[in-house]
């Protein structure tokens, strides 16, 4: 990987960002916090690591708990010098989650955001959203809340399954 005789950076930006791929958000487990897009940016300084993270929304109850995880994660694979540092400007949009997050938001049963918070209508009830399910956009909007506030509850009228849709944000 590193050419004989040139120094070798211990830490490499590459290799921190594969680390933070395996940092899984606490609320949606089955998304890494990149996969959700709130790693906003990695600088390495020496031996420092500072990781810039941009929350989903300020005041996320889950934030210190991503903020430690990653400490944690770097620690444990010997980045001793861990700094983060929270980003609140610009604010998070599900336009930054990647297309392997929306992918994994399917598999497992939650409609990933439709479109991009730039083509956002403005009465999210018109919106046809696809159950994860059976694919069907015959669904109902439930509730503007689901399990957390940037989700809502749907229910297909196809296959009659509840789901919930992670809102354009």
């Amino acid at each position: 990987m590193y050419a004989a005789g040139l120094p070798r950076c211990s830490v490499v930006i590459a290799d921190v960002y594969k680390l933070l791929s395996e940092v899984p958000d606490p609320e949606i487990p089955i998304l890494s916090i990149a996969d959700l897009g709130i790693v906003r940016d990695v600088v390495i300084d020496g031996e420092k690591v500072t990781v810039t993270l941009t929350p989903t929304y300020s005041a996320c109850p889950a934030t210190e708990v991503i903020e430690a995880s990653v400490y944690e994660h770097l620690r444990a694979n010997g980045i001793t010098d861990v700094h983060v540092h929270r980003a609140l400007s610009p604010p998070w949009t599900t336009d930054w989650i990647s297309a392997e997050g929306r992918r994994k938001l399917a598999e497992y049963g939650i409609a990933p955001p439709a479109g991009s918070t730039a083509k956002k209508s403005l009465r999210g009830d018109d919106l046809r959203i696809a159950c994860p399910r059976c694919h069907s956009t015959n669904s109902v909007k439930v509730s503007e809340f689901g399990s957390t506030p940037c989700k809502a509850a749907y229910k297909c009228g196809d296959c009659l399954e509840p789901f919930e849709y992670f809102k354009c944000i």
